[in-house]
């Protein structure tokens, strides 16, 4: 007998419907409600596709000549700051994820605050990291590395501890039982179960990098942001086209590169 003959269908009690119906009202309730807030104003909503065929047209040809150095160097800052945020991050989130991991540390007050200060990272967006460092540092790469840096120790602490609490207990019971002290523990034990994790996080969230850090130079945190928030201010939409499309380029390769870095390592 197939399947479908085997199915029992079984009708929503009148609660069920009820509660069905008013999950749909609450949200056609909240997606006109934001409709309402963002406030779109049909005359420009309208008129939207003349002024983007309008901008393309004042983007094209793009300005390649603008390209070296003033694009390429910005360019090259933009990874060193991806780059060097990305291993401040790690420098950062590897005792928090340590403390986070309940298999690993074992006070509930500990885990509870690494996972406070991890939620506090991830909740605050790069660009509002990138304001308040340049608050403290002034502008240029330093803030965009601290910036980058701390916006991705929430990312890489929490898929670390997850990967500490997903290990198998029994490489780490093993050696406790041998009297092996904690770090051999930590590096014979662990380390071989999270290694595969922890190269695929740190590529991914450098992937990520490269992309954010592309845009702090519109806060003054350096990187090419800066050379593209210059462009615009000053109407040079060729300008604009070629550092838009040296971002895509950019992008691209990290992409490929990331992808084939861990097809070899994975």
């Amino acid at each position: 007998m197939s399947t479908a003959l085997q199915r029992e269908w079984v009708r929503f009690t009148p609660a069920e419907r009820i509660g069905r119906w008013l999950a749909w009202l609450a949200i056609v309730a909240a997606l006109v409600w934001a409709v309402r807030s963002v406030e779109i104003i049909p005359e420009f909503l309208e008129d939207a596709p003349e002024q983007m065929a309008d901008l393309l047209v004042r983007m094209w040809p793009p300005d390649l000549a603008h390209y070296y150095p003033a694009v390429q160097d910005a360019l090259v800052e933009t990874l060193h700051i991806a780059t060097l945020g990305t291993l401040f991050s790690f420098v950062l989130a590897l005792p928090l994820a340590l403390l986070a991991a309940r298999n690993i540390t074992r006070v509930p007050l500990l885990n509870g605050l690494a996972q406070l200060m991890l939620v506090s990272s991830r909740s605050v967006n790069s660009l509002v990291w990138a304001l308040i460092f340049v608050a403290v540092f002034g502008p240029g790469a330093a803030a965009g590395t601290f910036a980058i840096a701390f916006r991705s120790v929430g990312f890489v602490g929490k898929l670390l501890a997850e990967a500490l609490e997903e290990t198998n207990r029994g490489p780490v019971e093993a050696l406790t039982a041998a009297g092996a002290p904690w770090g051999s523990i930590m590096l014979k034990g662990v380390w071989p179960q999270v290694q595969p994790a922890f190269w695929g996080i740190a590529l991914f969230r450098w992937d990520i990098n490269v992309r954010e850090s592309a845009v702090l130079g519109l806060v003054g945190a350096g990187g090419i942001g800066v050379v593209l928030d210059n462009a615009i201010n000053f109407f040079q939409w060729e300008r604009v086209a070629t550092v838009l499309l040296a971002i895509l380029a950019v992008v691209i390769i990290a992409e490929v590169v990331v992808t084939r870095i861990r097809s070899r390592l994975i």
